[in-house]
């Protein structure tokens, strides 16, 4: 029979999963962003594995993400040697037409809720204060119908008890007359 594990050393067997799994997180996010032929960064990478920041600078980590930005690198530098890579200039034309994309699908963005909150708006509008007082009438009458119900139900239950009450009276006057009868009859 193995000898039960302490509370530490299961906690710390968790944090060895865990910080095994957290690793493990890094490194495949390091291959997919180089198979996928994106930018690697210590950020970009702690983002893709959804690990904190200081993770990625740790022992083992780091040079294994340097290691990948070099080969990125050299890859990078033999593309644009090649022609196949795209000059700095044309990235940041790209950038900057993106940028301005972004700004213009933020304004219709907001000019759509804008123009979503006033047919909102007018939708509540078109409960004119008319349907309002109406519905209002409406459930005025219903509360006065159940008044009117609890009142008669009240009435009813009182009559329904008094009733009862003559009732006992009565049952009890018949017991004591069959009481009288049976000593009559038994002498």
């Amino acid at each position: 029979m193995k000898p039960s594990r302490t509370p530490a050393e299961i906690l710390k067997a968790a944090r060895q999963r865990d910080s095994a799994d957290k690793r493990g997180r890094v490194l495949k996010a390091v291959q997919d962003m180089l198979h996928d032929n994106r930018r690697i960064t210590f950020a970009t990478v702690a983002r893709e594995a959804g690990v904190s920041s200081w993770l990625v600078y740790a022992p083992g980590l780091r040079e294994r993400i340097d290691q990948a930005r070099a080969r990125q690198a050299a890859h990078s530098h033999h593309d644009q040697q090649s022609g196949r890579k795209v000059s700095t200039a044309s990235e940041q034309t790209d950038l900057l037409l993106a940028r301005q994309e972004i700004k213009r699908l933020r304004t219709e963005n907001d000019q759509l809720r804008q123009q979503a909150r006033v047919h909102l708006g007018q939708q509540v509008e078109q409960l004119s204060n008319h349907d309002l007082v109406d519905r209002v009438n409406e459930l005025t009458e219903e509360n006065l119908r159940l008044s009117t119900a609890e009142r008669q139900a009240t009435t009813q239950n009182a009559e329904l008890q008094q009733r009862v009450a003559e009732l006992e009276g009565d049952l009890a006057a018949a017991r004591t007359s069959l009481r009288r009868m049976i000593r009559y009859q038994s002498r």
